[in-house]
């Protein structure tokens, strides 16, 4: 099977050249201007379109069973959604119960994944520790391909992890050469704001927000770099939604530790009037968490991702239909947690980004591919347009547009949190193992196609990490002998 992109210009986020694409056999074989087109090669013209890599989505969770329920997005809807936007690969997250084996739920996760339409991975979070536990993680990323771990510092009798399990959790992740990834909000303070906050009578939506203020957040993100940085391990803090997170992500950069930051397009776009919307119903939709911001937080995130201490966009896609948000009707602790995004990541992000100055094409290539494939060590095979690397692209005409509309959208859930937004640019074409996967004419997905991805551990950032180390290693005093 081949396929030739031609007469495109090619945007990675090192350089935009004139370039044709072809691809065979799932891998790009030449890049180059003005190639030959084999015979029997499928032709895709992409005279004033841009041909980027596919984008990755670090932050997903396709059927995830959570608060009492299970998303209404599985992985094949999910990733056939993806497909429509752009994104050709994503990283979900296996998510134990306490007490669970990892290796036991890393199992159940990847039986679900089997019907993705589009390439996937897995973080595995950590709930809870024994030594049953440190053995599993040794066990995932020299077996199984993980190589990063996640913990939840919210969600106080259920998956929180305390901060036993982040420096046990963190120390073995150093010890494998893996990326610890951090869900910063103080759970102990939201736990105690939300029956604060119900003992007044605030049970609607409007009460999340205060459940969940900046400082909570800013504070988790600031312990947990700092037990990263007193370890030595790097530290990648996901769904940046407030200014105090990114100030200690900064801060944490700037005394030279290596620490990520990851930020959604919902962060980035929304704000935090969807609260108190007078229909319980869109409020509710909105309940997420971290939550939307007032819009100065948004500004904040804008430029933490402009000056490159924000290094990666995902969408933290997590469906919940009307009927399942209703079961936090009289108790707003009990919404299920999660908005949707796949589908519109990239048009949001390159018409508010691109289009309004705030980055380049490259850049917007960096945060929406490549950034992610060079953190998780997925580089160059995804997050490329280069010779050997998988044939996942983009098409994407800048001239296209569309107004966003939950009645439109293939995401399997009843409201999009960007509804009626004007996007100017959008995939005419993408391809996931060099075959075209969704067209003009519609979606080509096929069940059961995507490829789960192995990520190696210690990625590039190992490299300094252990040498800095080692620097660092304390020695003692050599004294005379008495």
């Amino acid at each position: 099977m081949a396929v030739v992109i031609r007469g495109g210009t090619v945007v990675t986020a090192e350089e935009t050249k004139r370039a044709d694409v072809y691809c065979e056999d799932g891998i790009i074989k030449a890049v180059a201007p003005s190639l030959d087109v084999p015979a029997g090669a499928e032709v895709v013209e992409a005279g004033g379109c841009y041909v980027m890599p596919g984008g990755i989505d670090p932050h997903t969770h396709m059927e995830l069973p959570f608060m009492g329920t299970v998303t209404t997005e599985d992985f094949f809807s999910g990733t056939a959604a993806g497909f429509a936007g752009g994104t050709t690969m994503i990283i979900d997250f296996v998510i134990p119960n306490p007490k669970q084996s990892l290796m036991e739920a890393y199992r159940t996760w990847r039986g679900w994944a089997e019907k993705a339409a589009g390439d996937y991975s897995f973080h595995v979070a950590v709930t809870w520790w024994d030594d049953s536990v440190r053995e599993d993680m040794g066990t995932l990323v020299r077996e199984h391909g993980v190589n990063s771990f996640k913990h939840f510092m919210a969600y106080k009798n259920a998956i929180m992890a305390d901060d036993e399990v982040l420096v046990n959790s963190f120390q073995r992740c150093l010890e494998l050469g893996a990326i610890p990834t951090v869900h910063a909000e103080n759970g102990e303070l939201v736990f105690r704001l939300q029956q604060k906050l119900l003992a007044q009578g605030l049970t609607g939506p409007e009460a999340h927000p205060l459940s969940r203020p900046p400082e909570v957040e800013g504070e988790a993100a600031n312990r947990a770099i700092q037990v990263a940085k007193v370890l030595g391990v790097p530290v990648y803090i996901v769904h940046v939604s407030a200014r105090e997170a990114l100030d200690s992500i900064i801060r944490g950069r700037m005394d030279g530790h290596r620490v990520f930051g990851e930020v959604l397009a919902g962060h980035l776009l929304v704000d935090d009037g969807v609260y108190r919307n007078p229909d319980w119903d869109f409020a509710a939709a909105h309940v997420m968490s971290p939550p939307f911001r007032p819009k100065e937080h948004q500004e904040a995130l804008w430029r933490g991702l402009q000056s490159g201490h924000l290094h990666t966009t995902a969408t933290d896609h997590c469906c919940f239909c009307a009927e399942q948000k209703a079961m936090g009707r009289t108790d707003f602790t009990k919404i299920p947690n999660g908005t949707a995004g796949i589908e519109d990541r990239m048009t949001a992000l390159w018409t508010h980004g691109v289009n309004s100055g705030r980055l380049t094409m490259n850049e917007f290539v960096a945060v929406t591919s490549a950034n992610a494939a060079k953190i998780f060590n997925l580089y160059p095979r995804k997050g490329s347009v280069s010779v050997g690397a998988d044939a996942d692209l983009v098409v994407w005409d800048p001239a296209a547009g569309k107004t966003i509309s939950a009645r439109t959208q293939m995401q399997k859930v009843g409201l999009n949190i960007f509804e009626g937004m004007a996007v100017t640019g959008l995939p005419a074409y993408t391809l996931s193992q060099g075959r075209i996967v969704h067209a003009p004419d519609g979606s080509r997905a096929v069940r059961g196609a995507g490829r789960y991805i192995d990520r190696p551990a210690f990625p590039t950032v190992y490299q300094a990490v252990t040498r800095r180390n080692a620097a660092l290693a304390p020695q003692p005093v050599i004294r005379a002998a008495e």
